[in-house]
């Protein structure tokens, strides 16, 4: 007697989460692309993978975005093999093959340069992440890349705001397009409006082989952790004030912050400049009481 394949009502209900979940963030993806015009016909788009939840995430939702755009442009998943120990150098390729993703690899010996400079006790972000940025850049220019696409979502971006706020001084984070400093890189990052939670439920959804970082997982007392731990608080506490301070980011007023090279303080209510506009006024034959009664 043959086994029915008609699906029980509780996995109904899991495809159909799984199918309103994807659906959900390619429109968040491709939102986010219109947006910041992040992506133009002719592209050639080097997509970083890390091996992570974020960065498979990224690939697969752009691969999904790219066979229905109206606008053609190429993608290559790019890694750079560290050379951290026991890194399962196979799984990448291994994966972007069995889905027909065009790949290439970086090596470089991070590793032992982080291992070697950095004092024992303190975090290996911030070299990391230079020296990476170095080999990505460089290679992105070497292959005629246009567009490097990182997989940092909308919490990555919360958070470096608030440790630029506690720890920096200053009111900046990740924005989801960046012209790099040399002026010859453009950074997209194509999931700025995708919650992290998601995305971690879509990754598992799709089963990808995900590989842990051991080279920074380690470090429990990082700064960026413990703002995320803050900003996971607040979000129990006060559901949907994550997406309510994104917002504030895509919203800013400088006028209402103290910033003068953003905005003309210096200019406002100045009488001289009053009295310098009625000077004006009157060399054009008009009458400044006048305008000032209209």
């Amino acid at each position: 007697m043959q086994t029915s394949a008609v699906q029980s009502p509780p996995d109904r209900r899991q495809a159909h989460e799984a199918a309103r979940l994807g659906k959900r963030l390619r429109h968040a993806v491709g939102r986010a692309i219109a947006d910041y015009h992040m992506i133009e016909d002719g592209d050639r788009v080097m997509v970083c993978l890390s091996g992570g939840k974020d960065s498979w995430t990224l690939l697969d939702l752009l691969l999904s975005l790219q066979a229905k755009a109206p606008v053609r442009f190429e993608l290559v998943a790019v890694n750079l093999d560290q050379k951290q120990p026991g890194f399962p150098a196979h799984v990448i390729p291994d994966y972007c093959r069995a889905r027909g993703v065009p790949f290439r690899a970086i090596e470089q010996d991070t590793w032992s340069v982080v291992q070697r400079v950095v004092p024992e006790g303190k975090t290996y972000c911030g070299l990391c992440s230079r020296l990476r940025r170095g080999a990505l850049y460089a290679f992105a220019e070497r292959e005629g890349f246009t567009r490097i696409a990182l997989g940092h979502h909308r919490d990555d971006i919360l958070a470096t705001f608030f440790l630029n706020l506690f720890h920096g001084g200053t009111l900046k984070a990740m924005p989801p397009k960046l012209l790099a400093d040399d002026g010859r890189h453009v950074v997209i990052r194509p999931l700025a409006y995708c919650r992290e939670d998601e995305i971690a439920d879509y990754a598992a959804q799709r089963g990808f082989p995900l590989i842990p970082c051991n080279l920074c997982g380690s470090q429990e007392n990082l700064q960026r952790r413990q703002v995320r731990k803050m900003l996971d608080q607040w979000e129990r506490e006060h559901p949907g004030r994550s997406e309510i301070m994104f917002r504030a980011l895509c919203n800013v007023a400088p006028s209402q912050l103290a910033d003068p090279e953003w905005f003309d303080f210096a200019s406002l209510g100045s009488r001289e400049n009053a009295s310098r506009a009625d000077a004006h006024a009157w060399l054009r034959g008009e009458d400044p009481r006048r305008r000032a009664d209209e």
